[in-house]
């Protein structure tokens, strides 16, 4: 079977033509070819017509571009391959017209095949076709061919097939050229891979905008449904300040024998905790200690929410003085006639960290505590301890301490 292509033994390079192999062989200095019957693949992808000689190439075109279809036209692209040396003239294409000539073979050569017994014609075919520089290459090559059976004809070959040999300095700028020309071929390569990795690129940075934007407006939806369960919760705890509100106010009433709240309409809920004075029945035994209470409470609860917004960024301090000041007042509470509960050193450090630093001072002074003339100590005398306010103080710091919304609302 003909050989379809030039196989180079040192790296398995398939090569069609003659002329690929020198070029090969210049570029790399590779010298070991053989004749193949392997045709080099012609794959054609179907998308861009770009041709890809081996499959190494397609799999690397398709990992650039994401091409996947390929039109074998390998069938159609083989010709048998044209060697200078090695075959026969009878399978080249030769023009009817050309002149045909004896071929110039080493004449020193062909003397001393000629006196070792072996006809002119076939010392002739076996200098021309095995170039070779000896005569053991020379007789080598008659003896793997004494088979053929035109081994002793004359050989006549096209004149233009004979080329003449190139001088040092011919060979020398051939060369050259033939390494311009590859390196040419190689700054194209590099161009166009240049060029579709840039695509590549402008093509991930798409996606990563595109994967951005999704997870910016997936963080959005987030934040809007985690506010909305906010909201939710905050008017939950709305609602369940002001049934605490409203038990405790019943239960004050009760306490102080009052009958109980007749039910509000719709549009007076938000009316004032206290009655003006003038509808106060007549018959009420205590009328002033209710809306005093109340509003003491709620000037504590200001004080209360008042430091809390003043610190924002303060929780755990916060909450510390919140915790400090209910222990001030449970031991007033539990112990009204003891003295060391009703007197607090102002200038200690420890207050001030805890307490003075953040307004606690102003607190005190609601529940009944008295700066002295030396601005040192905060009393409470024994007849201005006041159980209600105290109890009132105590429920206000213990939910300011609980309630997480305290003070936000």
């Amino acid at each position: 079977m003909a050989g379809l292509s030039l196989q180079c033994g040192d790296c398995g390079a398939a090569l069609r033509t003659v002329e690929e192999a020198q070029e090969h062989a210049e570029i790399s200095g590779h010298a070991n070819f053989v004749e193949s019957t392997q045709a080099v693949l012609n794959l054609v992808c179907t998308a861009c017509g770009k041709p890809c000689r081996s499959q190494t190439e397609v799999d690397l075109h398709t990992k650039r571009t994401g091409h996947v279809d390929f039109a074998d036209k390998t069938a159609e692209a083989a010709k048998p391959v044209v060697l200078e040396s090695g075959s026969k003239p009878e399978m080249m294409d030769v023009d009817p017209k050309e002149e045909m000539q004896a071929p110039e073979v080493n004449q020193q050569l062909l003397e001393e095949l000629e006196a070792m017994g072996f006809p002119r014609a076939r010392s002739v075919r076996s200098l021309f076709y095995s170039k070779a520089e000896n005569l053991e290459g020379a007789v080598n090559w008659i003896v793997e061919h004494e088979n053929d059976p035109d081994i002793d004809e004359e050989l006549l070959v096209p004149a233009s097939s004979l080329k003449p040999a190139l001088t040092p300095e011919e060979a020398k700028a051939k060369a050259q050229e033939l390494v311009e020309r590859a390196r040419k071929k190689k700054e194209e390569e590099e161009k166009r891979l240049e060029r579709e990795r840039e695509k590549e690129r402008i093509r991930v940075g798409k996606e990563l905008l595109e994967a951005k934007r999704k997870e910016e407006d997936s963080e959005r939806k987030r934040i809007l449904m985690y506010r909305k369960a906010e909201k939710e919760e905050e008017k939950r705890a709305r609602e369940k300040i002001r049934q605490k509100i409203e038990e405790d106010r019943a239960e004050r009433r009760r306490k102080l024998g009052l009958p109980p709240e007749e039910p509000k309409p719709a549009d007076q809920a938000a009316a004032p905790l206290a009655a003006p004075a003038a509808a106060r029945p007549a018959d009420e035994t205590k009328p002033v200690q209710q809306p005093k209470a109340a509003s003491k409470a709620e000037e504590l609860r200001s004080c209360l929410r008042s430091i809390k917004q003043s610190h924002k960024d303060q929780d755990a301090k916060v909450k510390k003085a919140f915790q400090t000041l209910q222990t001030y007042v449970g031991n007033i509470g539990r112990a009204p006639q003891e003295e060391k509960f009703r007197k607090i050193r102002v200038t200690n450090p420890t207050f001030q960290e805890r307490v003075g630093d953040l307004g606690g001072v102003k607190f005190l002074e609601l529940c009944g505590f008295e700066l002295d003339p030396s601005g040192e100590f905060l009393n409470l005398a024994a007849q201005s301890v006041d159980i209600g306010v105290l109890r009132a103080a105590d429920k206000e710091l213990s939910s300011a301490i609980t309630n997480p919304f305290f003070g936000v609302l």
